[in-house]
């Protein structure tokens, strides 16, 4: 055992040392077999509810998103989701425990699978999940299914939203600086899985009942993504590091805690959000980096700082103006976020496991050495990292490409962010620039005229920002929120 694979500590003086020896050894992402489309949102409205203003915002919306396809456990034909009835929380738990539980199971075998070690070298296992809370938890589950040892150190973090995936992240390192301390080996399982698709009904049923114009509904997939982290006490797996850890930062954003949220709901869960999230997101990117660079001496040279541009980003992709607000607020272009646009477009915001897989697709192609991984969650909870990359591998992807989904088109001769807006903020939709004069964008649908416009916060046919904005509250009855922008979610 090499004396520098036990740091002495985390940090002195809040600064981390160079020689933490934490890394990310596998990675696995397992998203479901069907990837659906803005239509099927408006084939179950059309089947269970009747015609009504907010309905009709929700639905104009759901056209300019920016997503492509959000990734499903099932087709706009699932059972649960065609009852006479929204499903109840004990349904949507029966369905995870199933369907959840599989999704992580195959994650993990793909994590497992890529590090190459044992089941019976997990050390400790940290799971997350806002999208099912029953005890014992899923992670339980899975656990079991592996055929991992019972004595494994398990951690189930909640209330965590969004941010779950790199909070989760964040725990292991810690867990394994303690084993490191110790001079005992440490390998971590991550984990994180999301079921979102099934509480569609729910969320219609209150924009039916309450005539609220909720954009959640719009946004939100399935998806299970894994890692196995290590901190190379008795490991002689160098070569097959993937990115190395070399420092993170968590923050809470003063007085935001009623700004995001998803409350427990009979029918599920409720997203509960307000008009200042971008906003407050963006705002505290740039402090929360330099506070965490000027920490991170391995990115010191001869006294100057690296800038945001240095590095690639892995944003956590929760709406197409939380990635372009922080793109603009760091002076960023599409390039450096690249990975978080594709799958944002592809499968849209899988909550907590989402973060690994942008991280997966990132390690696919060439790039900047360093890479920040950010993620924002209830609190409001800003959740940062830096990562240096080892190895890059595009004949790998390990869930993003491989779970028989059907691909995506992108349009000859465009990046992924000018296909998501063609340069004036206005989305497209299959490749084609969408207009709000009411022409036909070519996709089947169409175009909002420029009242509805305003509503889902495009331009208007001038090109200057609409000022109508739609509303959306939470499950518990709070405040309608006016002036939301369309696609931000955590």
């Amino acid at each position: 055992m090499s004396p520098s694979a036990v740091p002495a500590s985390t940090s002195t003086n809040g600064h981390f040392h160079t020689g933490l020896n934490l890394s990310l050894r596998g990675l696995g992402v397992e998203y479901p077999p069907f990837l659906v489309g803005p239509e099927a949102l408006e084939t179950l409205a059309n089947r269970f509810y009747p015609p009504s203003t907010a309905l009709k915002k929700v639905l104009s919306i759901n056209r300019f998103t920016g997503i492509e396809t959000r990734a499903a456990i099932g087709d706009v034909d699932h059972p649960l989701v065609n009852q006479p009835n929204a499903p109840t929380i004990k349904e949507l738990n029966d369905l995870f425990r199933v369907q959840g539980v599989r999704l992580s199971v195959n994650a993990c075998r793909k994590a497992i699978q890529e590090w190459g070690g044992s089941v019976d070298d997990i050390t400790h296992i940290v799971s997350t999940t806002c999208t099912n809370s029953a005890n014992p938890g899923f992670d339980h589950f899975v656990v079991k299914e592996l055929g991992i040892r019972r004595s494994v150190e398990k951690i189930l973090l909640s209330g965590i939203g969004c941010s779950g995936g790199m909070a989760a992240m964040r725990t292991a390192a810690h867990l394994a600086l303690g084993s490191s301390y110790q001079r005992k080996p440490a390998r971590v399982l991550i984990l994180a899985c999301e079921i979102s698709s099934v509480l569609v009904r729910s969320e219609l049923d209150s924009i039916n009942q309450d005539q609220q114009t909720r954009v959640g509904v719009c946004l939100f997939s399935d998806c299970a993504s894994a890692a196995i982290l290590s901190n190379g006490v008795d490991d002689n797996e160098s070569s097959g590091t993937i990115y190395d850890l070399l420092g993170w930062k968590h923050q809470i954003i003063d007085d935001s805690e009623d700004d995001l949220g998803f409350d427990v709901d009979p029918l599920g869960w409720k997203v509960v959000l307000t008009q200042r999230v971008p906003t407050l997101a963006a705002a505290a990117v740039s402090p929360c980096f330099q506070d965490l660079v000027k920490s991170v001496p391995a990115l010191h040279n001869d006294s100057q700082l690296p800038i945001a541009a240095d590095f690639d980003w892995a944003l956590h992709p929760g709406g197409s103006l939380i990635i372009t607000g922080v793109e603009q607020a760091m002076n960023l272009t599409p390039e450096h976020l690249r990975a978080s646009y594709e799958i944002y477009m592809k499968y849209g915001n899988s909550s907590s496991a989402t973060i690994i897989s942008v991280l997966n697709k990132l390690r696919e192609s060439e790039g900047k050495e360093n890479v920040v991984a950010c993620a924002f969650g209830p609190g409001i909870a800003l959740e940062m990292m830096i990562l240096r990359r080892r190895r890059t591998d595009p004949t790998i992807s390990n869930g993003t490409e491989t779970n028989g989904s059907q691909e995506t088109g992108i349009e000859a001769g465009l990046t992924v962010q000018e296909h998501i807006t063609n340069g004036n903020g206005i989305p497209h939709m299959n490749g084609t620039p969408l207009t709000t004069n009411g022409a036909s964008g070519g996709n089947g649908h169409s175009e909002p005229d420029s009242s509805t416009a305003a509503q889902a916060g495009l331009p208007d046919s001038d090109g200057n920002e609409s000022s109508g904005r739609p509303v959306a509250n939470g499950g518990n009855g709070g405040d309608i929120i006016s002036d939301l922008p369309v696609e931000e979610l955590d």
